[in-house]
C-alpha cells in the first residue's frame, strides 16, 4: 500500500507540513518515492497566478531542448523557481529541477480558458514525447497556480533534499503521496499525484479494473488520456471526463466509479439519470480496493472509497484547515487542535467534500443522494 496526505487551508503553508504528516504514516509506505502537488501558490508565485507554471526535471541537454521548444512556440518566460538542493545520502540528484511561469503566446492571450487549457496540455504532452525516450525531460504539470515535484527516495529526506524546510514555497492546497513500490519499476511518471487541466487525484490501492477503464478513456479521442504508467492515473482522468467533458456535478464522480445496484437506485430522486449513467459509463466502474483523494479547479477537495472499503481513509480538521489522510495519525500531525470526535471515516457509500478555502466539510451519501 501507499500512504496519502493532503491538507487544504485558507492560509498559505509550507508543503513540509504535508510531508511531516506523511512521515507519521511511514509504516504504510517504503520510502521509495514522493509526489507533491501544490495548488493556490503563495510565496514567490503569489503574484503570478494568471501565468501557467511548468513543473518538471531536465538533463542539461533537456534544458536546451525545452528552451528552444518554448521559444519557438511563443511562450515567454516570466519566473523561474529551482529548489535549493541539500545533498542527502542515498538520493541521486538530477541535473535540473524546475517550476517555470510563462506568459501565453500572443495569439492565445485573449482566448477562452478552455483553449488555453488545451494548449498547455498539448505542450506538456509534446515535451513528454520529446524527452521521455532518453529521460532528458519530465514534465508533470503545466497549468496556472499549480506546482508539482516528484522524485525517488524517502519522502522526509526528499523534503530536506529539495530544501522545502528552508524555502519560502507555500500553497493553500498540498497533496503528497508516499510510494510503496509493489506493482511497477520506480518511474517518475508512475508517481502520484496525477494532474490534468485543473483536476488532480492520488490513490492508495490496486485498480483491478484498469484495462477496461484505460481502453474506454483512450477511445474518447482526447489526447490527454494517455501515458498510464500507473493504474491509478485513470482515476484522475475519470474525474476530468465526468466533470469537464460531461459536465456532471462533482458527486456524480462517485456514481460513475461505484454505481449503485438496481435495487438501490430506486431510492434516489435522480434514479432515471443514474440508470443511464450506469449503463453508458459501465467501463469506468472500479473494482478496488481503492481510496481516492482529489481536487477540482476551484479548489474543492474530496475523499472517496470504492465499494470494498479495504483501504484506510480519514478526514478531520477545523474551519479553515482540513486534512485528508490515509491514517488518523496523519490528521493528528496536521491539525492537532481539532475535535477528534468529529473526524470522518468515509464508508463505501460516502464522499467527503471540502469546499474551497476549507470553509466547510460535507459528507454526501450515495444512497440518499
Amino acid at each position: 500500500m501507499c500512504r496519502l496526505a493532503a491538507i487544504t487551508s485558507n492560509k498559505y503553508f509550507s508543503p513540509m507540513e504535508t510531508v511531516f504528516a506523511l512521515e507519521t504514516m511511514k509504516e504504510g509506505h517504503d520510502g521509495s518515492g514522493l509526489g507533491l502537488t501544490l495548488k493556490d501558490l503563495g510565496g514567490e508565485f503569489q503574484g503570478l497566478k494568471k501565468y501557467p507554471v511548468m513543473s518538471g526535471i531536465c538533463s542539461r541537454k533537456g534544458v536546451r531542448t525545452l528552451d528552444d521548444y518554448m521559444k519557438k512556440h511563443g511562450f515567454r518566460l516570466k519566473h523561474v523557481w529551482t529548489p535549493r538542493i541539500k545533498p542527502v545520502k542515498g538520493i541521486v540528484p538530477r541535473d535540473y529541477y524546475f517550476a517555470r511561469a510563462y506568459d501565453y503566446p500572443v495569439p492565445y492571450k485573449n482566448k477562452p480558458l478552455a483553449e488555453k487549457e488545451d494548449l498547455l496540455m498539448k505542450t506538456r504532452l509534446a515535451l513528454r514525447c520529446i524527452g521521455e525516450p532518453d529521460e532528458s525531460i519530465f514534465v508533470f504539470s503545466f497549468y496556472p497556480d499549480v506546482l508539482t515535484l516528484k522524485e525517488v527516495g524517502d519522502p522526509l529526506e526528499l523534503g530536506e533534499f529539495f530544501g522545502l524546510d528552508r524555502d519560502g514555497l507555500k500553497a493553500k492546497v498540498v497533496f503528497a503521496q508516499g510510494r510503496q513500490n509493489t506493482n511497477y519499476a520506480i518511474y517518475l511518471y508512475a508517481c502520484h499525484p496525477f494532474f490534468i487541466q485543473g483536476y488532480c487525484s492520488m490513490t492508495n490501492g490496486e485498480n483491478t479494473a484498469f484495462v477496461p477503464i484505460r481502453e474506454f478513456l483512450m477511445s474518447r479521442g482526447f489526447p490527454g488520456y494517455t501515458g498510464y504508467n500507473s493504474d491509478s492515473e485513470v482515476f484522475t482522468h475519470i474525474l476530468h471526463y465526468s466533470s469537464r467533458h460531461l459536465g456532471y456535478p462533482l458527486h456524480y464522480y462517485k456514481d460513475v466509479i461505484t454505481p449503485l445496484k438496481s435495487s438501490e437506485l430506486a431510492a434516489r430522486k435522480d434514479a432515471g439519470a443514474l440508470g443511464l449513467i450506469k449503463q453508458s459509463l459501465r467501463p469506468l466502474c472500479i473494482d478496488g480496493p481503492n481510496m481516492v483523494i482529489g481536487f477540482t479547479p476551484d479548489g474543492t477537495c474530496f475523499m472517496v472509497q470504492d465499494s470494498k472499503k479495504l483501504r484506510p481513509g480519514v478526514v478531520g480538521g477545523v474551519k479553515g484547515k482540513y486534512a485528508l489522510m490515509s491514517e488518523e495519525c496523519g490528521v493528528d500531525k496536521a491539525v492537532p487542535e481539532r475535535n477528534k470526535a468529529k473526524d470522518i471515516f468515509p464508508m463505501k457509500y460516502d464522499m467527503v467534500i471540502i469546499s474551497p478555502g476549507a470553509e466547510e466539510v460535507k459528507v454526501w451519501n450515495q444512497l440518499q443522494g
